[in-house]
């Protein structure tokens, strides 16, 4: 006998089969490949030219491929990241500054983030100022100023995406936006080191490009003692290779996820999202991480996981029109889980050598074992399995333990 049960405008729906829940979510957030199969389409349209990188968020469209929007929130709120992650409400006991790197502009961000705010019920978030210092908000571009970059509608979708679930993992926390002028590695390197010198210690940046044998001459970038840099892995799975500075073996690169939630919002499972980006890196050794997987003698991407699947997305506000749309869009990509495993790193406080640190406290991770992000004869490297492997690494929080 079927079952269900759907409550309009509430923000989960469930569905039963034979009296047990198969899956349940926000919204439309049930199990992509059982009721709400949806399509999605990339935010930043690649690959990128040599050089340039490209965002990796996923955004859900309609059957012609165009973005849809909604009056009300459609996806995954804060109040779900935090309790899916066991996060504790998502307030740092010593609250720091994380930096979000991106390319051009988005001349609305900060509305946009109170809208979000208010929508949630989140603390209202006010812009950093000569009397408001800390656990706020701050724009500048690669240079520390405030002549910033032309407006990009695709990545001031990234940039709003990347602001709200920096905020909604933590929300005490400072975020200091760094615009760089343009998507070519050379500005954003820019931007990486403008985030330090704004006292950043965590810095996620939602970009990439394929791999270049010229790519080791950034890596100086992301070695900064006692600042934690977190980067998505990639949207295109496993065929795609693997992405840089994802490859770096200074960040932390992060994989995607499918995520699944109970009615309550607590966490029910989640297997490897197959656009989730993995590999083994072709530049790039394994100097300095405690990597010790035998089948990529380089460094293997990725380190951990969060949710990344766009059909288990996130709730994004953006008021900049991207694609002649505005307003509330669900995304995912690993796009998401950079900012989010950022915020973790926030929460925790623990930014020193912090990509080698969930190695040594993988037992406080979930532990991903089902699903896979493309063909590799069953190898670990596309293919989730106990312990580590490619597109979840080590697997994804519960609780602030493992950073």
């Amino acid at each position: 006998m079927k079952n269900s049960m759907r409550f309009v405008g509430a923000v989960s729906i469930i569905f039963v089969f034979a009296g047990s829940v198969l899956a349940q979510g926000p919204n439309d957030n049930a199990n992509p490949n059982a009721f709400f199969a949806q399509n999605h389409v990339p935010v930043c349209p690649g690959p990128a030219a040599a050089g340039d990188v490209r965002c990796h968020a996923r955004v859900i469209a309609d059957k012609g491929g165009t973005p849809s929007t909604n009056t009300a929130p459609a996806g995954l709120s804060p109040q779900q990241i935090r309790s899916a992650y066991n996060l504790n409400g998502g307030i740092a006991s010593t609250p720091t500054t994380i930096a979000i790197v991106d390319a051009y502009d988005n001349p609305n961000v900060f509305n946009d983030l109170t809208t979000y705010d208010k929508t949630f019920g989140l603390p209202p978030f006010l812009q950093c100022s000569s009397t408001v210092t800390t656990g706020c908000f701050k724009k500048v571009n690669q240079r520390g100023g405030t002549a910033y970059p032309v407006t990009n509608a695709s990545w001031a979708l990234e940039i709003a995406l990347d602001v709200e679930v920096a905020h909604a993992t933590c929300q005490n926390c400072t975020l200091v936006l760094v615009e760089a002028d343009s998507a070519t590695f050379t500005n954003l390197m820019a931007a990486e080191d403008q985030a330090v010198l704004q006292g950043a210690k965590v810095v996620s940046n939602s970009y990439g490009a394929n791999e270049f044998s010229g790519e080791t001459s950034y890596d100086s970038h992301f070695n900064v003692p006692g600042v934690a840099f977190t980067v998505s892995s990639g949207d295109a799975g496993f065929a795609a290779g693997a992405q840089y500075p994802a490859a770096s073996p200074y960040v932390t690169a992060v994989g995607g996820t499918s995520l699944f939630i109970n009615s309550n919002g607590s966490y029910l499972s989640e297997s490897a999202w197959n656009g989730a980006g993995s590999g083994c890196s072709q530049y790039e050794s394994k100097t300095g991480l405690p990597q010790t997987d035998t089948g990529c003698a380089n460094r293997t991407v990725a380190d951990v996981a969060a949710v990344a699947d766009p059909n288990t997305g996130a709730a994004v506000y953006d008021s900049t029109r991207f694609q002649s749309k505005s307003g509330w869009f669900k995304v995912g990509g690993t796009s998401l889980a950079s900012p989010l495993i950022a915020g973790v790193y926030a929460l925790s406080g623990n930014t020193t050598a912090a990509n080698t640190i969930p190695y040594a406290h993988a037992s406080s991770l979930h532990d991903v074992t089902t699903g896979s992000n493309g063909s590799c004869g069953g190898s670990y490297l596309c293919t989730a399995i106990a312990g580590f492997d490619g597109p979840t690494g080590l697997g994804t929080p519960n609780g602030i333990g493992a950073f």
